[in-house]
């Protein structure tokens, strides 16, 4: 790993440090690039959330080879994380990767380690179409995301997405602020309830809406005939002053567990935080800068290898708070500093 990131160094120069702690306060305000809007206050909240949290250390049990194994929308994963779905590497990472090389580094790596890499949208129109060209080739194995555009763009783009094979697709609702694609005459705009089971209801696909930050709107989704939510504030990428995932995660996992499937997603830096997140309720966790930056510094080979450290830190965990499997992860192993 130490190789791949004095790799993604060089390559992202200008646009990412590739910090020794990824925690967005060198990059705040650099949007284009990798870091938060504005302050960065909303990137670095998604890590001081997550530190506010300490593990119960157990070792008096029998818990020595941990499963990691989940069922996530009708596949099984070899552990409960995904990659986020990130795009624009020419303006946000230095270009030195092409589209096409990034985002088949993203989907083919998870394949190959037995998770799902997420594709992402934007303009110019090679950041999506690249996206699927990467989940056809994997057969399927991908879950793009869509932004929520205006209904042309949208349900044309959702026929992109069922074309390329897979039956998971995401809107990341939360882009709905990008003031930059308005001026590009490309504008995204909120969603009611109804014009989400409109979107839901004409496609067979399962569908993930990403962006989900209160309890009320988690149970708006429900309503809505969501599959799975995205508890995440865009990487503190689109709203100043938000939140981290982890400080309205339990609130939101004690309204709707059980009724929709919880993926978080925001600050998640090792295979411990990884297992913050599920003990606070989610089911799967999203990583998303670290990937990219592996995935800059070396491609396919360095997303597996950054996927084999994070599985091995989480197991490393598992087996220190006593945590049997992922699928039950009880709030008892976190201590709130």
């Amino acid at each position: 790993m130490k190789e791949i990131y004095q790799n993604a160094k060089e390559k992202m120069k200008g646009f990412c440090r590739v910090c020794p702690v990824c925690n967005g306060k060198a990059c705040a305000g650099e949007v284009p690039g990798m870091g938060g809007l504005g302050t960065g206050s909303s990137f670095t909240a998604n890590l001081d959330a997550l530190s506010c949290y300490q593990f119960n250390m157990r070792v008096v049990h029998g818990v020595t080879e941990p499963d990691t194994t989940v069922d996530f929308l009708g596949k099984s994963l070899s552990m409960p994380v995904l990659a986020a779905p990130i795009g624009g590497v020419s303006f946000n990472m230095g270009g030195e990767v092409s589209e096409e090389e990034y985002i088949d580094a993203v989907v083919g790596g998870c394949r190959a380690m037995g998770t799902i890499g997420c594709t992402g949208d934007g303009v110019p129109e090679f950041i999506h179409a690249s996206g699927y060209a990467a989940i056809e080739k994997n057969d399927g194995e991908g879950i793009p995301f869509i932004k929520p555009w205006e209904d042309e763009e949208f349900f044309d783009k959702l026929k992109k997405a069922e074309n390329s094979g897979t039956n998971i697709f995401g809107m990341d609702i939360d882009a709905a602020g990008l003031v930059t694609l308005r001026k590009m005459g490309r504008p995204v705009t909120p969603k009611t309830v109804d014009q989400l089971k409109r979107i839901i209801e004409s496609s067979s696909m399962k569908f993930i809406l990403k962006g989900v930050m209160t309890v009320d709107e988690a149970l708006l989704a429900v309503e809505a005939g969501a599959d799975a939510i995205v508890v995440s504030n865009h990487g503190g990428r689109v709203l100043d002053s938000a939140p981290g995932a982890a400080d309205v995660l339990a609130s939101i996992a004690d309204a709707v567990k059980g009724k929709i499937t919880i993926i978080a997603d925001g600050g998640v830096r090792s295979g411990g935080d990884v297992l913050k997140l599920l003990a606070l309720g989610a089911d799967i966790v999203m990583i998303g800068r670290p990937v990219s930056v592996a995935a800059v510094g070396g491609l396919q080979p360095g997303v597996e290898a950054y996927f084999e450290k994070i599985k091995g830190e989480l197991i490393q965990t598992m087996v220190l708070t006593g945590t049997a499997n992922v699928r039950e992860v009880g709030r008892e192993i976190l201590l709130t500093r």
